[in-house]
């Protein structure tokens, strides 16, 4: 699952990358996602996504980033800046449950290298990947928006309060409903295990404790800015602010609802950076609770060759894995049988 604000961590680091740079008093924010068979994780300036590959070997792809804030400044502005991370974290998120699908999947014989993209990168690539991050936002919006809106309407509510109040629980039910359905599913199993050891691994170096099994072991699956919970304060917001926009009577008024839904995703996220300021404050544990419970659903105590994975991510991410034989020159990623904890 998703991090946005989200599986952010904020970390004084004393550590060198594999360039030799000092990070030492630099502010290292990470943020992270659990894929197939895998996790991807992402710094300031570099993500990675790590699979384990059928073979057993974990297969680690990085690629250096640049986020839009960093070169369109207003776009750093409060609000705007969480539409944004919104569309940048799904853009990468699709990005590697591609690799992570294409290395999962890939039959290995003597003559296969798991590292070894399927397909070249190039126009028609960025075009696929164009279209199934607007398919999945369309979805989103078609399933957990537009549906319970359809579905209030129906119950012809004269009071706009009222009115909102119900389409806001059916969306919140749609949502529910689909985690526990796919939580059925072994292979969404799998990857809710995965969520685990993100969890942990990222609890663990928020600690600037050693990332071994016996250190990561004992932490927690649940994550107070996990992006499960991002998306169930999204829900809760939509609530108020769609409230204020009062009861839709016409197609325009129902097209805005969908186009604001950036917006309110932005100020979801504003939320979210305020209340991991405040942690500790009773009313902010009383406002992220909902959804720690929630990831009772979307995360599931993993065991050591994925938690081994989720590190192998998080320290390519930061640059501080092993330089490693790349296979072929034309390949941006790395194979590497990782040593037992």
């Amino acid at each position: 699952m998703n991090h946005l604000a989200g599986g952010t961590l904020r970390k004084r680091a004393c550590v060198k990358n594999r360039s030799g740079e000092s990070l030492a008093e630099k502010e290292i924010k990470m943020g992270g996602q659990a894929v197939i068979e895998g996790v991807m994780m992402r710094s300031a300036d570099t993500w990675a996504v790590a699979v384990r590959s059928p073979n057993g070997e974990i297969v680690v792809k990085k690629e250096s980033w640049l986020p839009a804030g960093k070169r369109f400044r207003f776009l750093k502005l409060p609000v705007l800046r969480g539409a944004v991370v919104l569309v940048e974290t799904l853009v990468l998120g699709v990005k590697a449950l591609s690799f992570s699908a294409d290395v999962a999947s890939s039959e290995q014989s003597s003559e296969d290298d798991p590292a070894e993209p399927k397909t070249q990168k190039g126009f028609w690539w960025t075009v696929s990947l164009i279209g199934t991050v607007a398919l999945s936002l369309l979805l989103g919006i078609l399933i957990f928006f537009y549906i319970p809106l359809l579905l209030t309407e129906l119950l012809n509510i004269e009071s706009p309060i009222l009115f909102n109040l119900v389409d806001g629980l059916l969306r919140v039910v749609f949502f529910l409903a689909y985690l526990l359905i796919i939580s059925r599913w072994q292979e969404i199993k799998r990857v809710f295990e995965y969520h685990g050891a993100e969890h942990k691994t990222i609890f663990a170096y928020e600690d600037s404790k050693e990332l071994t099994w016996d250190n990561i072991r004992p932490y927690s699956t649940f994550h107070q800015r996990c992006g499960t919970s991002f998306i169930l304060v999204l829900m809760l917001v939509s609530i108020l602010v769609f409230i204020l926009l009062g009861k839709p009577y016409l197609w325009q008024d129902r097209l805005l609802r969908m186009l604001i839904i950036p917006l309110i995703g932005g100020i979801t996220y504003e939320l979210i950076k305020l209340g991991d300021r405040f942690a500790g404050h009773p009313v902010v544990r009383l406002f992220i609770g909902p959804g720690l419970w929630l990831q009772r659903i979307t995360t599931r105590q993993p065991d050591k060759s994925q938690v081994e994975v989720a590190v192998a991510s998080l320290r390519a991410a930061l640059g501080l894995d092993q330089p490693v034989p790349v296979p072929s020159a034309a390949s941006p990623h790395q194979t590497a049988k990782r040593p037992g904890y």
